[in-house]
């Protein structure tokens, strides 16, 4: 079986001559303009935009893409107002490149500009890393979706989607599931399970993270209340998403690689498509919780387990942080690392939160004979501590009967290097 894997290739314009700088401009100028306009006018459906924009100077793939993404706008994104930096969209009808070898910048662009014969040519800086695709694309092995252009300040840069087939995992008869947990303090754990038992946890710190979200959001706000040039605001505001943009890649790399490393591993993630509909912790903590993306981590995640070959399941996230992994009793969390058993008759009194949620991510897989429903049907851990519900039931206790502290998980991780984390208990 296959599956369909999407990416977004980007390429750097080379700098282009004075005429072409102000072609280039004029087309961002005028479809900000028509876009602006439809926006405005309230335009909800394709034909109502197609009235607006008709008679705006562009291509057709141009106003074909306003008449896509205008009433997307307003039914799906429920938008009140336009950001001042919106790219041109272009629908895949007017995708051209060029190759040559010989040339400094081998791939070359056909700039769409309204009018027969106006469009031009120009070179573009691929990622060396992107380069397979990029000649796929020459090759027709790939389907090119909507590419768009914008400006970011001294740079011209292109993104062009593309959809590609790869053979679909196979999940293993006798898989190792790997969770991972997604949170605040530490960005990403990690927890193979081996015969039932936690086996060599990985944490990736989210320090780093958290830090570039909390300056950011007092560097925007102190430049807004100064009223700071927009031009300024724009270059902060890329600069911290960059960063991000950066851990992510980083992070979901290092965790497909280390889910690599087992045997026959499958990836287990929550089901976090409603995180921010149910967070309600105060203004403070939603605000930083709704900043950091949830689901673009996760959607990484499963894009490069995609091309590894690796595969991937979501089981329901509900009190994967309250339960014990070992005996599947609700324990307590007094703080954010620290998880405490509340069965007497557990071996673990006290665990590393993050990697004791992991496990339980990985071991939700499959339960007992099949894989848990995505959606929460109710609470899936009782409140008594019984171990007869959905998620906890028919589990054996840990074969291992050696206690884990809280200490054996304490080491300090940053965002540079992932923690494997051993114990004498795994």
């Amino acid at each position: 079986m296959t599956a369909t894997a999407t990416k977004t290739l980007e390429a750097t314009l080379a700098p282009p001559t004075a005429h072409k700088e102000c072609r280039l401009q004029r087309t961002v100028a005028t479809y900000r303009r028509a876009l602006t306009e439809s926006f405005e006018s309230g335009a909800d459906t394709q034909s109502a935009v197609n009235d607006v924009v008709t008679g705006y100077t562009l291509t057709s793939y141009a106003k074909d893409a306003l008449k896509n993404y205008v009433p997307q706008l307003r039914r799906t994104y429920n938008a009140k107002e336009l950001d001042d930096d919106h790219p041109v969209r272009f629908t895949n009808r007017g995708f051209r490149i060029d190759h040559s070898a010989e040339r400094t910048h081998e791939f070359c662009w056909r700039v769409p500009q309204a009018g027969r014969g106006n469009a031009f040519w120009i070179p573009l800086r691929i990622n060396p890393a992107q380069r397979e695709l990029w000649g796929h694309l020459l090759d027709g092995d790939v389907t090119v979706g909507e590419f768009r252009l914008q400006e970011h300040r001294t740079n011209w840069v292109l993104h062009v989607t593309v959809e590609y087939t790869v053979a679909e995992p196979e999940e293993p008869d006798d898989p190792t599931p790997v969770g991972f947990d997604i949170g605040e303090s530490k960005l990403l754990t990690g927890c193979a399970l081996q015969e039932g038992t936690p086996t060599q946890p990985y944490i990736y710190d989210g320090g780093r993270a958290r830090h570039l979200r909390k300056e950011m959001f007092t560097t925007l706000r102190r430049l807004q209340e100064r009223d700071a040039a927009g031009w300024r605001v724009d270059e902060r505001f890329d600069h911290y998403q960059n960063a991000l943009t950066d851990i992510v890649e980083k992070t979901s790399r290092q965790a497909v690689e280390y889910a690599w490393q087992f045997e026959d591993p499958v990836i287990v993630l929550e089901d976090l498509s409603h995180i921010r509909e149910h967070l309600d912790y105060g203004r403070w903590m939603n605000r930083r919780l709704h900043n950091w993306a949830f689901a673009r981590l996760t959607g990484r995640i499963e894009d490069k387990a995609l091309d590894a070959g690796i595969p991937v399941q979501k089981v329901n996230p509900a009190y994967t942080s309250k339960t014990c992994h070992a005996c599947g009793h609700l324990g307590s969390r007094r703080s954010q690392a620290e998880f405490r058993c509340t069965n007497d008759e557990c071996w673990v009194s006290e665990y590393q939160a993050d990697i004791n949620a992991a496990a339980n991510i990985a071991r939700r897989l499959d339960p007992w004979g099949e894989s848990l429903s995505l959606k929460p049907t109710g609470d899936d851990s009782p409140q008594d501590g019984s171990v007869c519900d959905s998620t906890t039931g028919h589990r054996k206790q840990s074969r291992q009967s050696r206690q884990t502290t809280l200490a054996d998980f304490s080491s300090e991780t940053s965002d540079d290097e992932p923690s494997l984390v051993g114990s004498p208990a795994l």
